[in-house]
This record gives C-alpha cells, sequence and structure tokens, in this order.
C-alpha cells in the first residue's frame, strides 16, 4: 500500500474536486488548521495565561494530531525516533550521546526512506511520513550536539556561536517531545534551536532591553508583546502567489521536457539554456509555498520574533528558510546556497563543517545528500554541488576585485554572473528533479558534462587563495556560509537563557544584539 493511503481519507471528496493526491490535500489542510490553531495558541494560552506546562502538552498533542491525520500510523515513526533518541541521552551520558543520537537519527531516517522509496512508491512527490522525520531527525542531532557544547565541553573550547546554542541542562521528557513534534513545525518545521523554542514557549522571548538600543547595558524589558499579524499577512500573500504560480506556470514547464528527445533535436542551444532556467525556476514556488507558510504559522503563535531593528520596526526572521528575492536574483552559486533552505545550512554547519576533521565541504555535502534520501539523483546534485562551489569560489577570489571599483562595470559583472549563476544552478539541480541516473546522465550527456570540465578546469587553473598558513581549509574551501547569515542566524539566535540566572540572562542578550543593530 501506498504511504499516500496511510492517512485520513476525509477529504477525499475535496482532493478529487482539485485533482491534487490526498496526501497533498491533507498536507495544505492541516497546515491551515495548524495556523488557526496558532492564533488560538497565542491568544487563549499565551505564556501570560498559561503555564509552560500546558503550552507543552497542548503544543505536542496538537502536533501529533496532526500528524495521526495526515500520515496514519506511520506517525509512531516521529515518536519512537524521538523517544529512543531520548533514552539515548539518558543512558550514554553528556560526553558521547551526541555521536550515538546523530547515527542511529540518521540511520533511522534513511531506513524509512529507502522502505518508502525502493518498497512503496519510487519516483513519486508524496507529502510522505519522511519530509517530518527530516525536520525532527535535525532537531534531535542539533540538540544532542549543544547538550554535549553546554554540559561536557569546556567553555573555552566552545565557538561564540556554540557557545550561544549551549545547553546548561537536560530537558525533560516533555519539553523534548514538544520541541520535536509541536504543532507549529511538525509537518514542515522549519528547524528551530531548543534554547529559541524553550524561550518561547516560557514567554521570554519578547524581553528585550529597552536601553539595548542606546548601547547601554542596563537589562530593562519590553513589556508589550508585538504583534505579529503584519508578517503573517505577509507571508500569507507571499504563499498565495506561490500556490497560485505553482498550479498555473509549473505544469506547463516540466523539469522532464529537458531531456526529451524531439527537444533536444530540434531546439537551439541558446532556447535549451532559456528553457533549463525557466523550468526549474518554475519548481522552485512549491518549496515557497510550504516553507513561508510553516514561518506564518510558527510566527501567528508568537514564535520567530527577533527582535526591533534601528528603525524600531518588530523583525519575524528568527526562524525563516528562504529569502525569495535573493534566490531569484543572486550573482553567485554562494548567495544562492546562503538563502535557500537556510536552516538546513546552518544546521549542516553546526553539526558537520564546524566539527568536520578533514574534508569539511565534501562531508558537508555528503550528508546533505544522505539526509534529502536515497535517490541517486540526490547523490549527482550534491557531487556536482561540490564543484561548482570550489569553482565558483576559486573564480570570485581571483577574478572579482577587478570588476568592482567602475559602477558600469561592476554593473556589467553582476548581470554576467546573475546569467552564469542560474545556469549553473539549473544545471546542477536537474538530477534533484529527476530523481533516477538514466534520466540524469541523459541531462548531463545532452549537455556534454560542460559545466563539470568547466569547474574542474577552474580548479586546475586557478589557485584557491590562502589568507593565513595553514587557513586554506578552513577559508577557502569553506562552504557558503557567509559572516552576515552567521551573524544573523546563529549569533543572533537562541540569545536568552533556558534558567533565572540573571547573568546569562543578560550575557546571552548581548550576543544577541549584534544581529538587532543590523
Amino acid at each position: 500500500m501506498a504511504t499516500s493511503t496511510t492517512g485520513s481519507t476525509l477529504l477525499q471528496p475535496l482532493s478529487n474536486a482539485v485533482r491534487l493526491p490526498i496526501d497533498q490535500v491533507n498536507f495544505v489542510v492541516c497546515q491551515l488548521f495548524a495556523l488557526l490553531a496558532a492564533i488560538w495558541f497565542r491568544t487563549y494560552l499565551h505564556s501570560s495565561k498559561t503555564s509552560s506546562f500546558i503550552r507543552h502538552v497542548v503544543a505536542t498533542l496538537l502536533g501529533l494530531y496532526l500528524a495521526l491525520f495526515c500520515f496514519g500510523w506511520y506517525a509512531l515513526h516521529f515518536v519512537v525516533q524521538s523517544g529512543i533518541s531520548y533514552y539515548i541521552m539518558i543512558i550514554i551520558g553528556v560526553e558521547n550521546m551526541h555521536k550515538y543520537c546523530f547515527v542511529f537519527a540518521l540511520g533511522y531516517l534513511t531506513m524509512c526512506q529507502i522502505t518508502r522509496v525502493y518498497i512503496f512508491d519510487y519516483g513519486q512527490y508524496s507529502a510522505d511520513f519522511s519530509g517530518p522525520m527530516m525536520i525532527i531527525t535535525q532537531k534531535i542531532t542539533s540538540l544532542a550536539y549543544e547538550i554535549h557544547d553546554g554540559m561536557f565541553r569546556k567553555e573555552e573550547e566552545l565557538t561564540p556561536s556554540q557557545r550561544c546554542l549551549a545547553v546548561r541542562r537536560m530537558p525533560s521528557l516533555l519539553e523534548y517531545l514538544s520541541y520535536n513534534c509541536n504543532f507549529m513545525g511538525i509537518l514542515a518545521g522549519p528547524l528551530c534551536c531548543y534554547k529559541d523554542y524553550i524561550t518561547f514557549i516560557e514567554g521570554r522571548s519578547y524581553q528585550l532591553t529597552q536601553s539595548e538600543a542606546n548601547g547601554k547595558e542596563d537589562v530593562k524589558y519590553e513589556q508589550t508583546d508585538p504583534s505579529p499579524n503584519i508578517a503573517v499577512t505577509q507571508k500569507l500573500l507571499i504563499c498565495g502567489f506561490s500556490l497560485l504560480f505553482h498550479m498555473t506556470v509549473t505544469k506547463t514547464l516540466p523539469v522532464e521536457y529537458n531531456i526529451d528527445d524531439n527537444f533536444r533535436a530540434t531546439v537551439s542551444l541558446p532556447m535549451r539554456i532559456i528553457y533549463l532556467y525557466v523550468s526549474l525556476m518554475a519548481a522552485r514556488p512549491k518549496y515557497y509555498f510550504a516553507w513561508t507558510l510553516a514561518d506564518a504559522i510558527n510566527n501567528a503563535a508568537g514564535f520567530g520574533f527577533r527582535g526591533y531593528d534601528k528603525n524600531g520596526a518588530s523583525r519575524w526572521d528568527l526562524i525563516s528558510n528562504l529569502r525569495i528575492q535573493h534566490i531569484e536574483f543572486s550573482t553567485s552559486f554562494k548567495m544562492f546556497l546562503d538563502n535557500w533552505n537556510i536552516q538546513t545550512a546552518l544546521w549542516l554547519k553546526r553539526v558537520c563543517y564546524e566539527r568536520a576533521s578533514f574534508s569539511p565541504t565534501i562531508q558537508t555535502f555528503i550528508l546533505s545528500a544522505i539526509w534529502h534520501g536515497v535517490y541517486p539523483g540526490y547523490y549527482l546534485t550534491f557531487l556536482t554541488g561540490v564543484l561548482m562551489t570550489l569553482a565558483a569560489r576559486a573564480m570570485r577570489n581571483n577574478i572579482r576585485h577587478y570588476f568592482v571599483d567602475s559602477p558600469p562595470v561592476k554593473l556589467c559583472y553582476d548581470v554576467i554572473t546573475w546569467i552564469a549563476t542560474q545556469v549553473a544552478i539549473s544545471y546542477t539541480v536537474v538530477p534533484f528533479v529527476l530523481l533516477s541516473v538514466k534520466p540524469s546522465f541523459m541531462f548531463y550527456s545532452s549537455w556534454y558534462f560542460c559545466l563539470h570540465i568547466a569547474c574542474i578546469l577552474v580548479l586546475l587553473i586557478l589557485p584557491l587563495k590562502r589568507t593565513q598558513k595553514g587557513s586554506i581549509e578552513q577559508e577557502s574551501i569553506k562552504p557558503s556560509w557567509p559572516k552576515k547569515l552567521e551573524e544573523e542566524n546563529v549569533l543572533g539566535q537562541n540569545s536568552y537563557s533556558t534558567t533565572n540566572n540573571s547573568f546569562n540572562q543578560k550575557r546571552e542578550i548581548t550576543c544577541r544584539y549584534p544581529a538587532l543593530k543590523q
């Protein structure tokens, strides 16, 4: 039996009316229900009215109900994976639990993905249970490393970002399940850090210093909660446009047409390039819809507030997963990766890249491929991505500085790099969409593997610049995690203490301050 039939069939008439698979209808309806539940949660179960215990219980039960509605008994995997991971943390101890949790959570996810893909519905895009498990796997592994950093490693051994994220006490089972399975993020995420989530549940996410904007250090807390209504409305409008685009345009521009024999034989090269770009651009709105709606749900519940900007406007992008404008107008491979699936990029950085003993870029891309699933196309995309990332960095380091002094020249450079970036991204992710080896190689062979060859030549010809002795591994081969992104999403996150210690609270608020100044 296919996984798409294991959830509730209550909405089958609606599925037939809109001509969409029942699993996708269940997903969208449950997310809309979660949006309404989030508004209710913020209004009637506000932290000022309700204890954190009740908020944890309600968030968890609602999340498990939505999972049961969408996936039927497959939702048990979420509880089993979380429960066993928590048991591992308790019995193994803080010294090594991060390793065991990482291996178990990723292994359990991979086992489920293999079962789904090779037993049930190979090649079918469905809102299946492995999607939420991918997010839960991120949460399990992130928290295990954060507890290890906070309760075992010495303070001086931690990087500034690890120090801010470190968790100083073991969570209770209820807190752990609430973090992993709450209704706001169980279906589509996004990943959030444990300290941010606990801070939200306990009602301390608005306790920013009134005087911080003036550069003073005395702690005076903002008493009024900023309203998320404007941010939620804006994100729902983006969801509407994305869904409309996906329902109308995307289906008329299938990515598979890039490997059609007649298309390749009769269409000129420039038109093939244009269609490649347009068809892959048309494939993105479904991600824009799902991730933006998930962000809006969290905001509607009051989660996702990240302080005020220099103009005093509230910011609701603490756990945002993408920046659409930066994606569509990116002028480098790095810029695209920095703004696409942001929370996953940060997860890869925290659990893999920062801790890798050798070849961190390669290890990070391999982990990303394993986490995404078992389709061969994923591995082809991420292995190609390694080449693209290294070659793009070498080109940028060796060439860009010749074109930045004159505004007209810089404009021409930006236009050319935008075209090159969009083509390179489209070329790279085709196997991710096609999934299988044969159609992926059909596409690359029709392009004569030209961009693969170009990347290899660039790496052979252009040097990887060293900034200091022995730093080439850290500087030149570092994945595309920009300083701004790290400041905004690492140093700017998780900056409130999960204890009542006023010193820790003051210190962690200060850790958040650089992001608020931007």
